[in-house]
């Protein structure tokens, strides 16, 4: 069973997408190609949000994931808004056992919200066989609603702890954290030259886009919850009234992108 089994729906209607100014960034970022179509390599693509987002900066794109649910649901969603002459590979695979065909080198490799769920060092060694030379590795998200501090987002936590225990779940069993940081571990692999980019994102919630992307997520999927998935979702609306009569939640978040380039040696 994976970690999201169950999610793909609302992963794909209720996680937030990836802003146009971290979208520019990542662009921005990536070389210029003039001999041929630049190529993306988006691992852990989930339901494609990052792909969507670059699918006019790019003309050859794979996006990876291991869920075989969530590749259709971005192959619903992409497909139609691809334009023309760009070509997009979805590949059922972790980012471990991944092969790119043999003369392919992604010139941006995007991972957005999955770094944690990767063995981090062994994906960074063996992308420097699937990037090119002056590619970039990109490795971004904004906080979720676990790490979150407003008094909202704490009132939910709370509720969920109530129904699933104080550990942070990933679905069946509990998440590990890592404690260095990522640029860290960057510094120590091929992508050695690193520079981070924080760009703020302002959004506006409401209980039913709440309790959407909380069934988006291995900490709060609905199997978790069995046949106390309605107990749970009244349990969220009662301590959410108490922070709002008109059904807005206010949220100040921010996406942290970490680019690692190899060292010019």
């Amino acid at each position: 069973m994976s970690l999201f089994t169950g999610t793909a729906s609302y992963y794909r209607q209720f996680r937030p997408g990836i802003p146009e100014d971290v979208a520019a960034a990542l662009d921005q970022a990536a070389p210029a190609r003039t001999d041929g179509p630049r190529r993306l390599l988006d691992v852990g693509t989930g339901t494609g949000l990052v792909a969507e987002a670059l699918l006019d900066h790019f003309g050859d794109i794979i996006a990876i994931d291991n869920d075989a649910d969530m590749l259709a649901a971005a192959e619903s969603a992409l497909r139609p808004k691809l334009p023309d002459g760009t070509r997009l590979s979805l590949v059922e695979s972790t980012a471990e056992d991944f092969v790119p065909p043999s003369d392919w080198k992604a010139d941006l490799v995007t991972i957005c919200r999955a770094f944690h769920w990767l063995d981090q060092a062994a994906v960074l060694a063996r992308l420097d066989d699937q990037v090119a030379p002056d590619g970039v590795v990109a490795i971004f998200g904004d906080s979720s609603f676990w790490t979150a501090t407003s008094p909202w987002k704490e009132a939910v936590r709370d509720v969920i702890k109530t129904f699933l225990g104080e550990e942070r779940r990933a679905g069946s069993g509990t998440f590990q954290h890592h404690n260095r940081p990522y640029s860290e571990i960057m510094e120590e692999s091929p992508f050695d030259q690193v520079e981070e980019a924080r760009i703020p994102v302002h959004r506006t919630w409401t209980t039913e886009s709440i309790l959407g992307y909380l069934y988006s997520t291995s900490f709060a999927a609905p199997h978790l919850f069995g046949d106390r998935l309605p107990e749970f979702e009244t349990a969220v609306k009662e301590r959410l009234a108490d922070f709002s009569e008109g059904d807005t939640f206010p949220e100040e978040n921010e996406f942290l992108i970490r680019f690692g380039r190899r060292s010019r040696r």
